[in-house]
């Protein structure tokens, strides 16, 4: 059988990130390698030796590929280094002439499986890999986890640097796979939100600071309004509200506790009921109060800074019963100081019952007790002692009489089994009757 000649399929070539082609013009003007390494690479990974290594082979294989892809004053000017030093050496001008021919078959595109040391700094994949992020579309699903604001819990990657970042993978994104959502703007949140009020629509609730209230529901013209002389000078509900919560200015918890659920109930009633907080009837303090035990998923979010897009008023998932009646009980008072300054005509929370509290039983810790007949000679023993005449026996009376009331007695008793609360006590009597035991023991 005649041979048969077979063709010779070339191998891509491979492709290089925008790091190894810096580091490779750095190589080419004369900078060190250690330095090189130090500059672009992770130099706990990888050493001066392998970086050396990278970019004699870098070179080669880019000479090849403009061997065959370059222009004819290229080729003719390697093959004379060639002939000449019998290896191509390169000059700045002719790395970028080389860059400009095979650039376009040779530049590597992120994907989403590459690790990001390949494409950033060292100090910044560090920074990144403390966080859990190795890869580009870890990243992305990074910055779309934690918002606008996923820089700040990344040590020492500031807002201009996000920005950086986030430009970098949105330009990158067909061929990483994946893209950064559309509200992720690295917004700094130390900038103060109040100088764009925001007013709140069910697309984007925002916090008490930011809104701004509809005329027809900001409460200026409320129903409940109270007709006589006010005693504090609130236009509308959000004035009613910030005067509510300046009373508690030195008291940090108590007033981020308040914030909240007044927060709450006034984007609940603008953007859920239609209508305004000095409206209220009792009729939607019971749809408010039934609506805390169930909130709607537009309302629920995770836990992201006050400015941020993503801010919603609740956590994912339904409050306890804690919750919701201490929610109940702080609007009910902060609409009674309203009522009493004049602001509101009257209360409709108080027509409202909180919501009732659960009883937990707790189970007795009975893993020390002792033994029905080690128990019946103790209180033998002690009430042989406390016959006694000598100067001890007052003690042993004392420590009989804690064991006796230790008992549960029969009026404790329901359906021939002790009451869980008298119980209770009488274990913890029974201890100490044990202590007595042992320190009168060994002082006999």
């Amino acid at each position: 059988m005649a041979n048969r000649p077979q063709p010779i399929e070339l191998l891509p070539p491979r492709t290089w990130t925008r790091t190894e082609f810096t580091a490779l013009r750095a190589r080419v003007k004369g900078v060190p390698v250690p330095t090189i390494t130090r500059l672009y690479f992770d130099a706990e990974t990888t050493g001066p030796s392998d970086i050396e290594r990278l970019l004699r082979t870098m070179r080669t294989e880019l000479v090849e590929l403009a061997l065959r892809e370059g222009s004819s004053v290229l080729v003719a000017h390697l093959r004379a280094a060639i002939e000449k030093y019998g290896e191509p050496r390169l000059t700045p001008v002719s790395l970028q002439l080389i860059e400009q021919a095979a650039g376009a078959w040779a530049t590597a595109r992120p994907e989403a499986q590459h690790a990001v040391g390949r494409w950033f700094r060292p100090v910044i994949a560090t920074r990144l890999a403390g966080e859990g992020i190795a890869t580009l579309g870890e990243l992305v699903a990074f910055c779309n986890r934690r918002g606008g604001s996923w820089w700040r819990s990344v040590p020492r990657i500031g807002v201009h640097r996000a920005r950086v970042l986030v430009a970098w993978l949105r330009r990158h994104a067909p061929s990483i796979g994946q893209d950064v959502d559309a509200d992720i703007d690295a917004a700094d949140p130390l900038v103060d939100p109040v100088a764009q009020p925001v007013e709140p629509v069910r697309a984007q609730l925002v916090p008490l600071e930011r809104i701004s209230m509809p005329a027809a529901l900001s409460g200026e013209h409320g129903t409940n309004r109270a007709p006589a002389f006010g005693f504090i000078r609130a236009r509308h509900d959000l004035d009613a509200i910030r005067a509510y919560l300046a009373r508690y200015t030195r008291q940090e918890a108590t007033l981020r506790a308040y914030r909240r659920e007044l927060e709450r109930l006034l984007l609940w009633a603008v953007t859920e009921r239609g209508t305004a907080l000095s409206s209220m009837t009792v009729e939607d303090c019971d749809a408010y109060k039934a609506f805390l035990a169930a909130p709607s998923a537009a309302f629920c979010g995770t836990v992201v800074p006050r400015n941020s897009g993503r801010w919603r008023p609740f956590k994912p998932g339904a409050l306890s019963l804690d919750s919701q009646r201490y929610a109940v009980r702080a609007i009910t008072a902060a609409f009674e100081w309203l009522v009493r300054v004049r602001y509101l005509a009257g209360n409709p929370w108080a027509a409202v019952t909180t919501p009732k509290p659960v009883k937990r039983a707790s189970a007795m810790q009975i893993d020390r007790a002792l033994p029905l007949d080690l128990w019946t000679r103790a209180r033998w023993c002690l009430a042989e002692q406390a016959q006694g005449l000598g100067p001890a026996a007052e003690r042993w009376r004392a420590a009989r009489a804690a064991a006796h009331h230790g008992r549960c007695r029969p009026a404790h008793r329901r359906g021939g089994r002790c009451d869980p609360r008298h119980a209770a006590v009488a274990a913890a009597r029974r201890r100490r009757a044990r202590h007595l035991v042992a320190a009168y023991g060994r002082q006999g």
